[in-house]
C-alpha cells in the first residue's frame, strides 16, 4: 500500500509530467492510480531506469505503468524509448496516443 503520507502519488501530477501529457491523461478521464500502480513507480530505484517486473490480470491499468515510466525517461534524458506490444493493432493505437 501506498503510505499515507504520499498519497499524492496517486495523482497523475505529482509525478512531474509536462502539463500537455497531463491533459491527453485527463482528457481520456485517467487523473490518478491505483495504488498498486504508484507502488511499481515508487519501487526501488526503478524511476532511475532499473528494471521492474509486474503482472496483473487484462484490463488492469499496467500499461499506464509502463507508459509513465517511459515517458519520464524519454523526456528526463532525452533518449529513445523501445516500447514492444503484442498486437499490431495495439501498437498503432499506442502510437497516435503517444505522438
Amino acid at each position: 500500500n501506498v503510505p499515507e503520507d504520499q498519497a499524492d502519488k496517486l495523482l497523475l501530477a505529482s509525478w512531474g509530467l509536462p502539463k500537455a501529457v497531463l491533459e491527453k491523461y485527463h482528457s481520456l478521464g485517467v487523473v490518478q492510480m491505483f495504488e498498486w500502480q504508484a507502488e511499481c513507480l515508487m519501487l526501488g530505484q526503478v524511476l532511475e531506469g532499473k528494471n521492474l517486473v509486474y503482472s496483473a490480470p487484462t484490463s488492469a491499468g499496467k500499461t499506464l505503468v509502463a507508459e509513465l515510466l517511459i515517458l519520464k525517461q524519454v523526456l528526463e534524458t532525452r533518449k529513445k524509448a523501445l516500447l514492444i506490444l503484442p498486437f499490431v493493432s495495439v501498437a498503432k493505437e499506442k502510437k497516435c496516443y503517444l505522438q
